[in-house]
């Protein structure tokens, strides 16, 4: 599949960013791998998508407000949304197939320091630094994170279309001050009550104008952090039981607190997951809950957090604190384990776990359900 031209990687970035008359520079980050992550050919081509994209923005800078277009790698930081080296790497020269890595290390907060947009196409997320590191250097960031040729139809959205459905979840969100969530697997079901006080929803549609915004690309979801109980005194409400697909396993982990404290079912999947609680605590917080609506827009899962989370309802263990929670890399007993990692309800993607009802609660018993059997009702 052919890449996008540059007329569509202008329009892009003209539609998601707002390009002013004068930008700074536009910089694009990719990660390389290591012995301890080695490669593979998805991550293969998406240093080439990389590239293609350098190549066809540098050829034709005149054309656009950016004072250069730049590119930088770095050595993969091993889990979703760790932290990003302090150093990283400005490619000299550049070739269709692949960068050539033959610079000298440069500081990352430089780099940032002289953007005023990032595009991040890299094989673990970088979303996570880049919102926080956004907040003060006030760049504008579109993050890619397992991005693939199959995704490529969903940059040409409508994302003003996009951003004003998410708007209307993000209101509900904002509003709602818990969320009660009843999963079926199989014949018997189970039932999450989510605590959402103390927390503003946020809207993820595909449009990144002022300083500061940093988001997925593709986007189209509203979500929100769960209360972590930070407030002295006032403990998280969230408790249930929250099942999740691992192959042909389903794990049901035991929720109290905002917390994954446990597993209830029995099997080699259960059995690694027990593991992982026990060795990384901070993996079990229930960090996010979202509201993707890219199925509506005709787009399809692919097996990619990246576009999957984007087609409906979703769940997410660990860091939060990109969002506005509390759960950051200093909560993580091994900087090598801190994630961010998503659960998507959608039949494709977890076949055996049905989200049969997502209701919010809004106070003075006004609720409204806003998912049934998988689907968006708003």
């Amino acid at each position: 599949m052919k890449n996008l031209a540059f007329a569509q990687c202008y329009l892009l970035l003209q539609s998601v960013f707002k390009l002013g008359k004068e930008e700074k520079g536009l910089t694009i980050f990719t990660d390389l791998p290591t012995e301890e992550v080695q490669d593979n050919a998805l991550w293969q081509d998406r240093r080439r998508i990389a590239a293609e994209w350098f190549l066809a923005l540098q050829t034709n800078i005149k054309a656009l407000p950016f004072a250069s277009v730049s590119f930088c790698v770095y050595e993969n930081v091993g889990s979703n949304n760790n932290d990003l080296p302090d150093r990283v790497v400005l490619i000299d020269r550049c070739t269709k197939d692949v960068p050539t890595v033959d610079s000298q290390p440069v500081s990352l907060s430089k780099i940032l320091a002289e953007s005023s947009v990032v595009l991040s196409v890299t094989e673990f997320s970088a979303t996570a630094p880049l919102k926080v590191l956004a907040r003060d250097m006030k760049f504008r960031g579109a993050t890619l994170p397992g991005f693939t040729r199959e995704m490529l139809p969903a940059l040409n959205l409508d994302y003003e279309r996009v951003h004003a459905r998410v708007m209307v979840l993000k209101e509900r969100l904002d509003r709602a001050q818990g969320a009660s969530v009843r999963f079926r697997v199989g014949p018997k079901t189970h039932t999450l009550t989510i605590d959402l006080r103390y927390r503003n929803g946020h809207a993820s549609g595909g449009l990144m104008p002022e300083p500061g915004m940093v988001a997925n690309l593709p986007s189209g979801e509203a979500y929100i952090v769960p209360y972590e109980g930070e407030i002295a005194g006032e403990k998280s409400l969230t408790s249930g039981v929250l099942p999740v697909q691992f192959g042909d396993e389903v794990v049901l982990f035991s929720v109290k607190e905002n917390r994954a404290v446990n597993i209830m079912s029995i099997g080699p999947e259960s059995e690694k997951q027990r593991r992982k609680l026990l060795e990384e605590p901070a993996y079990g917080n229930l960090a996010e809950l979202g509201l993707g609506v890219l199925t509506e827009f005709g787009i399809k899962a692919i097996g990619s957090t990246l576009i999957d989370e984007k087609l409906g309802f979703h769940l997410a263990f660990g860091r939060s604190d990109h969002f506005g929670g509390v759960t950051g890399p200093n909560k993580f007993l091994d900087p090598r384990n801190v994630v961010h990692a998503d659960w998507v309800y959608v039949p494709t993607v977890q076949p055996q776990v049905i989200a049969e009802e997502v209701v919010l609660e809004f106070g003075e018993d006004t609720r409204e359900t806003v998912v049934r059997a998988g689907r968006l009702l708003v």
